[in-house]
């Protein structure tokens, strides 16, 4: 069970805004209500900001009450929608989001979302002295500072389930599939689909693993009679992969089939798990942001909710669980 350590009782500020930013995560609902709920709960005024950074620029804020985040915990992606804004770069462009926030009476900013919408966080703060906090939201489990993301736990048990069914074809028909998973720079998603779709192989962008590697597992196990194979793929930097491994694979003699999940990895009725981390994470962020603490974001470490500065995030790369390939080889064989 996750645990919430004691939230300051002191309120320094009357009114708050929250986003959500980058690509959606299934759970973000839930993080969203929580924090539209506690601040109303503690007298506290909330805006939700539509269309992440790009709809503050453009001035989409409205007012929202306790009906406004009704029967929304149970819905995938994100009600306040959500956008990737180069524009928000600009020096300029994050001054003049300050003062569409101060505008609007607005005294402080909860971003829901990854590394990159942080890091926009961060620069507004620094730059401004505009208080922030930063919520995890996030399928890739890929932000460093906290043992797990919102959505995360969603797109595994999706893509999970994907392999389920894909390996009933690849069992009767004694077939060969490549799985590809989202994860462009982060292995998290694929190693734990591999390990728990009980997948042959598993390729990250953080393994070294060759395509000899590779052919010598999918051998080992034809040698002990094994008639399909699950090979788990995260995309890597460049898009296709999977299909750059097939083609491989093809050549050396193998019939491989490829199946991309893609983006339904992103939606779908969040677990249970997502539900509470979203409302765990949000309801701390409302609370710390309205103390008057900021400069941060909502992290989970050995199952406690904690604040983590910005600093101690951005920038840094979140490493696999040690010994976890070996592990994902050893039960594969």
């Amino acid at each position: 069970m996750i645990t919430l350590p004691e939230f300051p009782k002191k309120k320094k500020l009357k009114s708050i805004a929250v986003l959500t930013s980058g690509g959606d995560a299934s759970g973000m609902n839930a993080a969203v209500r929580a924090v539209v709920r506690y601040a109303i709960a503690n007298g506290v005024a909330v805006n939700g900001i539509y269309k992440g950074y790009s709809g503050l620029l453009e001035g989409h804020i409205e007012p929202m009450k306790l009906s406004s985040v009704a029967n929304i915990i149970q819905r995938g992606g994100t009600i306040l929608k959500t956008d990737r804004c180069p524009a928000f770069f600009k020096k300029s462009a994050r001054r003049e989001a300050v003062h569409i926030l101060k505008r609007n009476g607005i005294e402080g900013l909860v971003v829901i979302g990854g590394d990159g919408s942080f890091a926009g966080a961060s620069l507004l703060e620094k730059e401004t002295g505009f208080p922030t906090i930063g919520v995890p939201g996030t399928i890739d489990n890929d932000i460093f500072g906290t043992d797990d993301t919102i959505g995360f736990d969603t797109a595994v048990n999706t893509a999970i389930e994907a392999i389920d069914r894909i390996r009933d074809t690849a069992s009767s028909h004694g077939r060969l599939f490549l799985v590809e998973v989202m994860g462009r720079n982060s292995g998290f998603i694929a190693l734990s689909t591999g390990i728990g779709g009980g997948a042959e192989t598993v390729v990250t962008p953080e393994a070294d693993l060759t395509l000899g590697k590779i052919k010598a597992t999918i051998e080992r196990g034809m040698a002990r009679g094994k008639t399909s194979s699950i090979i788990v793929v995260a995309e890597g930097p460049k898009p296709g992969l999977a299909i750059r491994i097939a083609d491989g694979l093809s050549k050396a003699g193998f019939k491989p089939k490829v199946c991309t999940l893609g983006h339904i990895q992103r939606g779908g009725v969040p677990t249970a798990h997502d539900r509470m981390l979203g409302s765990m994470m949000g309801a701390a962020a409302a609370a710390y942001l309205v103390s008057g603490k900021s400069g941060g974001m909502i992290g989970l470490y050995e199952n406690e909710i904690r604040f983590v500065p910005y600093r101690d995030v951005i920038g840094k790369k979140k490493k696999l669980p040690k010994n976890a390939m070996a592990l994902a080889e050893v039960l594969a064989t």
